[in-house]
């Protein structure tokens, strides 16, 4: 598989063979890192970037409650510490969420490497804005939108994502991510979080097998969180070949009521099995 970090940064920009080259040759040797390890530190200054290669890793803060804020999800080819340099030092944490494989470039050396080469610094920079596209979406969701469709709108937005990387099969991946993390990333109780999982397997949108989550109608689940992937500054045409591809071979189901109403009275209708789940940070989002 072509490295994750040129795989996402060609989806938006235009580099050269030779500036290709350049960016993987500035990256040091590859190495695994443990579940649940942070790879930088809040209030910290790096001396160089993180790229996830393989795995899931997250930005976050711990608030002075105790509490963790996941404020993004990583994952292959995201890269993390760019403006450290510009900021002085990291208004954040950044720490595995499972096994990751991770490589570095010194920001010294990523500095001229910019400097040599414009186009690498103008695909970074809207790596960089994309970032903050993404951060808003987050933002919106958790003001705006309900958890249900917060939580579906995550999935769509992963999906998206990971198919930029060559991660997604049709319209499945692997979430290996635990209720806890969905929690923190979301802002609800882990219970919640079990409810809505259930509301939306129920319904029949979503299937959780193991560590993978398939979408089954995504049509209905992009309409059901207003998931418009114009922010991730992608050609949505995967997402909408996707869509064309169940109708011409029928695997579309009839119409499913999605709004907010409909998902939580079929929530309500489990609610004391719900209130039995007891769901630990070792809980597999497939568990709910």
């Amino acid at each position: 598989m072509r490295n994750p970090l040129l795989r996402k940064l060609l989806s938006r920009s235009c580099l050269s063979q030779e500036e290709q080259d350049a960016l993987v040759q500035a990256r040091t040797r590859v190495q695994p890192v443990p579940a649940h390890q942070n790879l930088l530190v809040e209030d910290t200054v790096p001396k160089h970037v993180v790229i996830i290669e393989r795995g899931f890793a997250c930005r976050y803060r711990i608030l002075p409650d105790g509490q963790r804020a996941i404020i993004a999800y990583l994952i292959p080819g995201d890269l993390c510490g760019l403006n450290a340099s510009v900021l002085g030092c990291l208004d954040y944490s950044v720490a595995t969420l499972t096994t990751c494989e991770v490589s570095t470039i010194p920001l010294q050396t990523l500095d001229a490497l910019m400097t040599e080469y414009p186009a690498i610094e103008h695909a970074l920079r809207r790596m960089k804005l994309v970032d903050e596209a993404i951060l808003r979406e987050w933002l919106i969701g958790m003001g705006r939108r309900s958890t249900d469709q917060h939580i579906a709108h995550l999935f769509c937005e992963l999906l998206v994502r990971m198919r930029v990387v060559g991660l997604a099969i049709g319209s499945s991946y692997e979430l290996p991510l635990t209720q806890v993390d969905l929690a923190d990333a979301v802002g609800v109780s882990v219970v919640h979080v079990n409810r809505m999982l259930q509301a939306l397997r129920r319904v029949g949108l979503i299937r959780l097998e193991g560590k993978r989550l398939t979408i089954r109608d995504l049509d209905h689940l992009m309409r059901f969180a207003n998931f418009q992937p114009k922010y991730l500054c992608i050609e949505p045409e995967a997402v909408a070949d996707q869509c064309r591809d169940e109708r011409e071979a029928g695997t579309r189901r009839s119409p499913i009521a999605l709004d907010g109403l409909v998902i939580a009275q079929a929530q309500r209708r489990d609610q004391s099995r719900a209130r039995r789940a007891r769901a630990a940070s070792s809980t597999p989002i497939a568990r709910a």
